[in-house]
C-alpha cells in the first residue's frame, strides 16, 4: 500500500532507469609545479571510484576538455578507469568538448569508443618541451652564473648556461622514447579503427572532429547526452560526479585543492602560485585558440 501511495505521489518511484556516471576531466593535467591545480590522479580518484560504484550503472561517460599536459598523470588516469571498466565490467564512453588534444586525447584513450563535436580539436599525438635561455643576458648585466654538481648530467640545459649539443641530442631521445609509448597506447586502444598512415596519425599534428573520425581516431560525431539516451532510452540518468570540496572552500567559493596549508597549521590561498598557474593554463588553451 505504501508503495503504491508513493507511486502516485512520485511517478518515477519504484521504476529502475539505466544509470550513466559522468566524469568530467577538464583542464591541463599536471601534478607538480604550476599544473599543480589541473587534472591528476590525485584530484579525480574519488570520482573515478564513485562512478564505477553507482547501482543500476549502464556505462561510464567521460566528458574530455582538456590541451594536455603530463603524459604520466594522463596515463594513471587512464589506466585506473580501464581497471575499473574491467572489473565493473562496465562499458566506458570518451567525449571530447572543445579539445582534447596530446594529454588530452590520452584521457579519451580511455573510452572503449570516442565521440566529438565537429568543431573538436583532437590529436597531438606527440611530445613537445620548450624554455628559455638567457647566458647572454646575465653576461650583460655582470652577473655570475655559479653552479655546482654532482653528475655530468645534472644540469641538463641549464637556462642560464650555454646549450649544449650533447644535451639537446639526449632530450630528443627521451622525447622520442616518450612518443613511442604514447603511439604504442594508441594503438592498443584503437587498433583496426585507425585508418590513416602512421607518420600522419602520430606527427602531432591537429585535425577537427569530422577528419578524426575519417582517420579513426575517434568514433562519430555526437554530444554525451544525445548518444546516451539513443543508446539507453530517454528515461536514462546521467549521474554527474562532484569533486570534492572542502568545507573552508565551500565557504569562500574556492576549492579545497586551491588552500595550501602553512607549516603552522594556517591556510593560504597562495595568491602568487595561482596567477602563475592561470598564467600557464591560459597559454596552454590559446594554443589552440581557446
Amino acid at each position: 500500500m505504501l508503495r503504491s501511495l508513493l507511486s502516485r505521489i512520485f511517478p518515477w518511484f519504484g521504476e529502475s532507469h539505466p544509470v550513466v556516471s559522468v566524469i568530467r576531466l577538464t583542464g591541463p593535467i599536471g601534478a607538480t609545479g604550476g599544473l599543480r591545480r589541473g587534472l591528476s590522479l590525485a584530484t579525480v580518484a574519488k570520482q573515478i571510484e564513485h562512478a564505477f560504484s553507482i547501482g543500476g550503472l549502464k556505462a561510464v561517460a567521460l566528458a574530455i576538455n582538456s590541451p594536455g599536459g603530463s603524459p604520466v598523470q594522463s596515463a594513471l588516469i587512464v589506466k585506473r578507469i580501464r581497471d575499473l571498466a574491467k572489473e565493473k565490467d562496465v562499458p566506458v564512453v570518451a567525449f571530447a568538448e572543445d579539445v582534447a588534444a596530446s594529454g588530452g586525447y590520452m584521457l579519451a584513450l580511455a573510452g572503449d569508443e570516442i565521440y566529438v563535436h565537429e568543431a573538436s580539436i583532437v590529436g597531438s599525438i606527440g611530445v613537445v618541451a620548450g624554455g628559455f635561455g638567457f647566458p647572454d643576458a646575465i653576461k650583460k648585466l655582470g652577473i655570475e652564473r655559479r653552479l655546482y654538481t654532482a653528475g655530468e648530467r645534472k644540469a641538463m640545459l641549464d637556462p642560464f648556461s650555454p646549450e649544449k649539443e650533447e644535451d639537446v641530442k639526449r632530450l630528443g631521445e627521451l622525447q622520442k622514447d616518450m612518443h613511442e609509448y604514447f603511439k604504442k597506447m594508441v594503438r592498443d586502444r584503437r587498433g583496426r579503427r585507425l585508418k590513416g598512415a602512421r607518420t600522419k596519425l602520430f606527427s602531432g599534428d591537429v585535425w577537427l572532429g569530422g577528419d578524426a573520425v575519417k582517420l579513426g581516431l575517434v568514433d562519430g560525431i555526437g554530444d554525451l547526452r544525445s548518444v546516451m539516451r539513443e543508446r539507453f532510452g530517454k528515461k536514462v540518468r546521467l549521474k554527474v560526479m562532484q569533486p570534492r570540496r572542502s568545507r573552508l572552500g565551500m565557504l569562500f567559493g574556492v576549492r579545497g585543492r586551491e588552500m595550501d596549508e602553512m607549516p603552522d597549521g594556517r591556510l593560504s590561498l597562495g595568491l602568487g602560485d595561482e596567477l602563475l598557474a592561470a598564467v600557464e593554463n591560459r597559454l596552454m588553451w590559446s594554443r589552440w585558440g581557446l
